[in-house]
């Protein structure tokens, strides 16, 4: 929850940075985007590695990099300052990620499988909407959140100092650092179908994180730094619930709900954008998208979890919830950056972000054709959750 927490707070400062260093919207979705990279990058090296080392190396790694990258979000004084504690970001994001995911499992299979689906998007929740918050009532706006978020990283890892380790200790670390796409046999065909899923639901969050701030302060019209924040925060909260309702639901009923919700609420959030002109009715209308859009997004993540995780062993479980990570990060970055470029290049922000939802409605739809005809070849026992 930290983690995704500090990756979605500069989400409502942007607008406060670009005020202030004068960038291009292009550079917004670049920073936005050089943090998924990272991601990328790192789960690629690092995400096997806690099944040779154990879980709280890989723990205290992290947490080591998210505190030095507050350091520099709190000095930075440019933009490739900016960019620069967005890699050390998501570098610590990526080398953790695959060990704090199949920790949890290694805990309890089942409520870890349930951890692993809420957490993320409420800490990307709590991030955005906390972030606004401090920035807009709170003095030292460009530095008191990341400072705030140090200190819980600094408290977490005295408790990581307390933890048990899970993973007994074998050989293979270096070699298992080689970036190579492997998969356990059993999980292949499940991993086929969830990675679509994955991958938009994803690049919806993606929408959200880099061009959620633009288009509120347009609808509502109002400068606020909290309403940078408020769209991503209610997509996400809604996520972070459907995890929690659906929890006990079958696997594939979960994910086919997640992207029929994903696709109707992304419609309406066009539907009620129009012309950009605001107003009550499009306002709320935006809000209620996002909240139905994001219980899609947080069914659709959790079902993609939930159908592969149960079939591999607990020595593989953080390669393979890394892979998982790899294509979710992949359509959060690689089509916001192309929404950043469309922005300055293409129709303005207004055709973007019709555009930007149009493929994300696309996608949902032909993930859903693909779950529903692939259905009868996923394992009877993933069928039954």
């Amino acid at each position: 929850m930290s983690f995704l927490a500090a990756s979605s707070a500069p989400t409502p400062l942007y607008a406060v940075y670009q005020h202030e260093w004068g960038f291009s919207p292009i550079t917004t979705t670049v920073v936005f985007g050089v943090y998924a990279v990272a991601v990328l990058a790192a789960l690629l090296v690092f995400g096997k590695i806690s099944d040779h080392v154990g879980r709280r190396p890989l723990l205290f790694t992290g947490l080591a990099g998210q505190i030095v990258s507050m350091v520099v979000f709190t000095t930075a004084s440019s933009v490739s300052a900016l960019m620069i504690a967005r890699v050390i970001q998501g570098v610590a994001t990526g080398v953790a990620f695959g060990a704090i995911g199949a920790g949890l499992l290694d805990v309890d299979r089942r409520r870890g499988a349930v951890a692993n689906s809420f957490a993320p998007p409420l800490g990307t929740a709590s991030g955005a909407l906390a972030a606004g918050l401090v920035v807009q009532f709170l003095p030292a706006p460009t530095h008191l959140v990341y400072l705030l978020l140090l200190g819980v990283f600094a408290l977490q890892a005295v408790g990581v100092a307390l933890l048990p380790e899970t993973v007994t200790r074998k050989p293979g670390a270096l070699a298992s650092m080689k970036p190579e796409i492997k998969l356990p046999r059993a999980a292949r065909k499940p991993v086929a179908i969830a990675a679509p899923v994955l991958f938009a639901v994803w690049a919806l969050a993606g929408f959200y994180g880099s061009l959620g701030p633009a288009i509120t302060r347009t609808l509502v019209h109002s400068d606020s730094v909290v309403y940078g924040g408020l769209a991503l925060f209610v997509l996400a909260a809604s996520a972070a619930l459907s995890a929690l309702v659906l929890r006990d639901a079958p696997t594939r009923t979960v994910m086919s709900l997640g992207v029929a919700t994903l696709v109707a609420g992304v419609a309406l959030t066009l539907l009620s954008i129009g012309s950009g002109g605001g107003g009550a009715l499009s306002v709320t209308g935006f809000f209620v998208g996002g909240a139905i859009a994001g219980f899609g997004f947080g069914a659709g993540f959790q079902g993609g979890i939930r159908l592969v995780v149960p079939l591999v062993e607990p020595h593989e479980r953080a390669g393979v919830l890394s892979l998982l990570y790899v294509v979710s990060y992949l359509g959060m970055g690689v089509p916001a950056v192309i929404g950043g470029v469309l922005v300055v290049h293409g129709g303005g922000l207004l055709d973007t972000v019709r555009e930007y939802g149009a493929a994300v409605i696309v996608l949902a739809a032909a993930a859903l054709a693909g779950l529903l005809l692939s259905g009868r070849r996923v394992p009877q026992a993933v069928r039954e959750g």
